[in-house]
């Protein structure tokens, strides 16, 4: 199992965000830490900052900080792309791109969600 996990400044904000964004609820949803199933194999998970601000201590920067700095993307092969990039903008993302056939062979756009996170959902053609 792979699970992927984001560290968000609020743990709700951002439960309700995938939830509409990926149009499924949440495996499991405990204060610190919500989950969502990608694949069989693959977990998304939202972690509030503050929890894992307590685990990093003062070995690494708070994660709030860091917010909107583009370091990596969730790419995420979604059917109709440009219906979840809109669900994503409907629920408090932002469009960084269109979505738009790309050189590597896929339609992809890209957003962002309430933390800054970056999102890209992506179709093959």
């Amino acid at each position: 199992m792979i699970e992927f996990i984001l560290y968000v400044a609020d743990q709700s904000r951002s439960k309700t965000f995938y939830a509409n964004v990926l149009q499924q609820t949440p495996t499991l949803d405990v204060p610190g830490m919500t989950e969502f199933d990608l694949s069989e194999t693959c977990k998304l998970g939202l972690m509030p900052e503050n929890g894992i601000a307590k685990i990093l201590g003062e070995h690494l920067p708070h994660p709030a900080s860091g917010n909107g700095i583009p370091r990596c993307e969730l790419y995420l092969f979604k059917e109709n792309a440009a219906e979840v990039c809109e669900r994503a903008v409907k629920n408090g993302g932002k469009m960084i791109s269109t979505v738009q056939p790309r050189d590597w062979g896929h339609t992809v756009g890209y957003v962002t969600d309430p933390d800054g996170h970056v999102l890209a959902l992506a179709e093959k053609y």
